[in-house]
């Protein structure tokens, strides 16, 4: 394989694969790592915000055309079992990452990017190029690199970054069922220490995807029991979990989450996705996040390219600048909207206005959510 590549992309989810996808598209020579196959099961809400359309318009993707399913309503339950129903003020879609990563990664291959399966060990920044060093002992050098590598890695590790110093406290879980739910239908169920999300993707599946605080886990002794005295004290939770047959025999997990805040560039990297910044599951856009994140910087990285962006200096403070400009509000409102349902009685008083002001949940959807993408 050829050592040298004008863009090396570490990481290969939903921002690494839009990337991978924009940049090919005007004849960039693109290598993406990948530490997983496709396709496969990840810990994800599976929900994505109408936001992200024009722009997989744009990248020739139809999500409706691999079984998408449209949502227009959100539904919203309390640790008390007071619920709240509302119009999506833009609306979204579920499908899984399973079928999406394979159908963004089919396309990337069809554009001519190289998908290799390996993990990235090192990354050195020397004379205006990157040297990349993977697990397999391979090498490569590039002009740009972006990291698009998700929550956590041990390139976080390698890059000291700031919030990997500091140990996470969350816990997701995600299972998908077969059973009845409201097909146009995604649901926020919360119980003490965390929230479920319910939405329907692909093939009837429902997704059930719940993060929790490790502290409130670890006083029981599996899934299932924490489940059993935990969750089911929603009781929306209770009757979806018992009503409906598991289509995988175990739940997926993941520990380790964390919301701390990251830096949009990073050893000259252009963090792209979860590795730049990570919303509360409680607002259900990480997934249009990441889409959308890769769409800035692409075409901040092509105008690099093509020299309408002179330096490379330049190049990162228009990504901080563009990447804080549409997240950073977001993310802000997350921790808030989040920090007040971590509080019980907070978060009941909050519904009960809620129901008596209803033109109101709209208006804080908004907050976490963004405009339809202009490419």
């Amino acid at each position: 394989m050829n050592k040298n590549f004008e863009i090396v992309i570490i990481g290969g989810g939903l921002a690494g694969l839009c990337n991978a996808i924009n940049l090919s598209k005007f004849g960039k020579k693109v290598l993406l790592i990948e530490k997983n196959e496709y396709p496969k099961h990840k810990v994800c809400g599976e929900y994505i915000s109408n936001e992200v359309l024009p722009y997989l318009e744009y990248l020739d993707i139809n999500p409706f055309n691999f079984g998408a399913v449209k949502i227009e309503e959100f539904q919203l339950s309390t640790t008390k079992n007071k619920l709240i129903t509302a119009k999506l003020p833009l609306g979204g879609f579920g499908i899984s990452r399973y079928k999406l990563d394979f159908i963004l990664s089919e396309k990337a291959k069809e554009n001519g990017v190289i998908i290799l399966q390996d993990s990235v060990l090192n990354v050195d920044f020397k004379e205006d190029f990157f040297n990349i060093e993977t697990k397999e002992n391979k090498s490569f050098y590039s002009k740009i690199c972006i990291g698009a590598f998700g929550k956590r890695s041990v390139l976080d590790v390698k890059l000291e970054r700031d919030f990997i110093k500091k140990k996470s406290p969350y816990l997701g879980v995600k299972i998908h069922v077969k059973g009845t739910f409201q097909e146009n239908l995604v649901a926020l169920h919360n119980f003490k220490g965390g929230y479920c999300g319910v939405s329907k993707v692909e093939n009837n599946a429902i997704n059930l995807c719940y993060i929790t605080n490790f502290s409130s886990f670890k006083k029981y002794k599996n899934i299932e029991d924490f489940q059993e005295n935990v969750v089911f004290k929603n009781r929306f939770l209770k009757e979806m979990f018992q009503n409906s047959e598991p289509i995988w025999e175990q739940p997926l997990s993941i520990s380790q989450i964390s919301f701390e805040t990251k830096k949009p560039v990073e050893n000259n990297m252009i963090m792209c996705g979860d590795s730049a910044g990570m919303i509360h599951p409680l607002c259900g856009n990480g997934m249009s996040m990441a889409i959308q994140a890769a769409q800035i910087a692409s075409k901040l990285i092509l105008n690099y390219l093509n020299g309408t962006i002179e330096t490379r200096k330049d190049l990162e403070k228009q990504y901080i600048r563009q990447w804080n400009q549409q997240f950073k509000w977001r993310l802000k409102m997350g921790h808030f909207i989040a920090m007040l349902f971590r509080k019980d009685k907070i978060a009941s008083l909050l519904l009960s206005i809620l129901k008596k002001i209803p033109f109101l949940l709209p208006i804080i959807i908004k907050q976490t959510h963004g405009k339809p993408i202009e490419n």
